[in-house]
């Protein structure tokens, strides 16, 4: 198995991640289970070999270019045969600056990109292809995506939601609303829909996404932390607050989910 990562150039750093890919090739009749669990980030992907199944249907569309929406819970990918997968992470308020739709469309959703631009994704897709390696690919990707840049530029409400990712991330998700509201100049109800717009979640459910992806990269650092000092650590209420919301999002208790999955944190990286 091949597994990779790199950086975007700067001129795309403020709306993309990073961009990874992972190759695997799996034994006739081999099934390997990955819980998915949110991250608070879009994702746009392109199966350059295998779709692998999921078993939430919302998830499995047939194309091989694919953008997937904010969750706001858990599935699990079945993967089998030969897997050539690479993936565009956005930054949380990254997608709207390249695709022109509501993003709360997308929640708990993954959809065929040549849905939105049938063209692009084509010429995108051989280009990769012809691709020699994973940072060839990252040349094409980079390239395809300062033109989509260009074309769909768009400043509004891109600050003032930007900021307000800022103010978030600064918290580790321990912030009130209205005050994400108060200082984006907005009421909280404008607000909530400029935000839901924009990042493709509530603020409510985007907090409680970064408290329990802070929750996930305390513990990859600190093995040993007792549970109930992480739930302190993370802004929790309490212990039982935490399990609540770990069983929301990852349809397992912590004590659970940390003995069966690594506890690494996408977000927070």
């Amino acid at each position: 198995m091949s597994f990779n990562t790199a950086k975007p150039s700067s001129l795309l750093a403020p709306y993309i991640k990073q961009y990874w890919a992972i190759e695997n090739t799996l034994q006739p009749g081999d099934v390997h289970q990955q819980r998915i669990v949110p991250t608070g980030l879009l994702e746009l992907s392109f199966y350059l070999a295998d779709r692998p199944q999921s078993d939430a249907p919302s998830r499995s569309p047939a194309e091989s270019t694919v953008l997937s929406g904010q969750q706001n819970r858990a599935y699990d990918l079945l993967v089998s045969g030969s897997l050539d997968l690479f993936s565009i992470t956005f930054q949380p308020q990254g997608a709207m600056m390249f695709f022109d739709l509501p993003l709360d469309e997308l929640c708990d959703q993954t959809i065929p990109l040549s849905l939105l631009d049938k063209p692009w994704v084509d010429q995108v897709e051989a280009e990769l292809f012809e691709a020699s390696n994973f940072f060839a690919r990252v040349a094409v990707i980079e390239t395809a995506l300062r033109e989509l840049l260009i074309e769909n530029h768009r400043i509004h409400d891109a600050s003032r939601i930007g900021n307000s990712i800022q103010l978030i991330n600064l918290s580790k998700g321990m912030i009130e609303i209205d005050r994400l509201a108060s200082k984006a100049c907005l009421s909280r109800k404008q607000f909530e829909r400029v935000f839901q717009s924009c990042i493709g979640t509530s603020p409510k459910r985007f907090l409680r996404t970064v408290r329990f992806q802070h929750a996930l990269f305390l513990r990859q650092h600190n093995q040993g932390d007792r549970l109930t000092d992480l739930a302190y650590a993370c802004g929790y209420y309490d212990q039982s607050h935490m399990i609540h919301d770990f069983r929301a999002l990852s349809g397992m208790s912590p004590s659970k989910y940390f003995r069966e999955c690594e506890p690494e944190s996408d977000y927070f990286v």
